[in-house]
């Protein structure tokens, strides 16, 4: 069985993706950001970070997950000197399930807003 999860954006069809996807008990989180629609949350990379945390939370609850199956993260960061802010709205909320996790430093994100983008990966238990 193959579940798309969709955010409702209007670039999914155009790009071809989907905010998650579920086969079996493994889910895959697209990279999210803190932009919806025209809007982007936050000006600094720890309130970026809390917002792209809460839409894959909304995105691994659609596929029937939570952040406790979250196995692995990466985190991609504009500035790599901003890494203590990501990594403690990270840990806010992987503190006690700490998943795998990887941060690097990128070049530019699609809106030169945007500081931080994060994909997951979780294991649903059976």
């Amino acid at each position: 069985m193959r579940q798309l999860i969709s955010s409702g954006a209007p670039w999914e069809a155009v790009v071809g993706y989907s905010r998650a996807v579920r086969v079996g008990n493994v889910v895959e989180v697209a990279g999210t950001t803190a932009q919806d629609g025209d809007t982007v949350t936050g000006t600094d990379a720890y309130t970026q970070t809390r917002r792209v945390l809460e839409k894959i939370g909304a995105a691994l609850n659609a596929a029937g997950a939570s952040f406790e199956d979250v196995v692995r993260t990466r985190m991609f960061v504009t500035d790599i000197s901003q890494w203590e802010e990501v990594g403690r709205a990270h840990g806010e909320v992987f503190a006690t399930i700490r998943p795998v996790a990887s941060m690097l430093e990128v070049k530019a994100l699609i809106d030169p807003r945007l500081l931080v983008e994060i994909e997951a990966t979780a294991i649903i238990s059976a």
